[in-house]
């Protein structure tokens, strides 16, 4: 897969959430994580994200808006129960993109939705939990970009093995 994604969340109070989050974006291959005026102390709180994450893969953590800075050329994308978002499954995928999730109680800033390229939103009825949605957003972007064959017409799956780079190695969906 081309390019590379980072994903993070602003003012998030749940400990057991960024570990859920991190411990998602750690198994579909983010190549950073990050917090925004994060309620608590982040780095000593995850204890729940039992893939430790931040030994593999950077965490960088900003006191605030003001103080984020994501990669040169990288798009923000807000994930946002917005009107104007785009739906998750019509969003095409930037290459190099930051990801960014609102906290448990409430929605992105005014500040940071203004620094967003792009919004999109999960297509649900009302929000579903910060490592939910998180994880939701990385198999969008795994299935769009990652060279999966197209998916049958009828029900069922193909037959054909999937590219090699798919978990690290060819495998079959053949009945023996």
């Amino acid at each position: 897969m081309r390019g590379f994604f980072g994903i993070g969340v602003e003012s998030i109070s749940k400990p057991m959430n960024i570990g859920s989050l991190f411990r998602s974006a750690h198994a579909f291959g983010a190549s950073f994580v990050f917090v925004i005026a994060p309620e608590f102390d982040v780095r000593a709180s995850l204890r729940s994200d039992t893939s430790a994450t931040s030994r593999h893969v950077p965490l960088y953590v900003f006191d605030s808006v003001d103080d984020f800075k994501a990669p040169h050329d990288c798009r923000l994308v807000g994930v946002e129960l917005l009107d104007d978002a785009v739906d998750l499954p019509s969003f095409a995928h930037p290459d190099r993109a930051a990801y960014v999730l609102g906290p448990e109680r409430g929605s992105l800033s005014p500040a940071l939705t203004e620094r967003c390229d792009f919004t999109v939103k999960i297509p649900t009825k009302f929000c579903v939990n910060v490592g939910i949605a998180g994880a939701i957003l990385m198999y969008d972007r795994q299935l769009s970009k990652g060279g999966f064959p197209p998916r049958p017409v009828v029900a069922g799956g193909p037959v054909e093995a999937p590219p090699a780079h798919v978990h690290g190695g060819r495998f079959s969906r053949r009945k023996t």
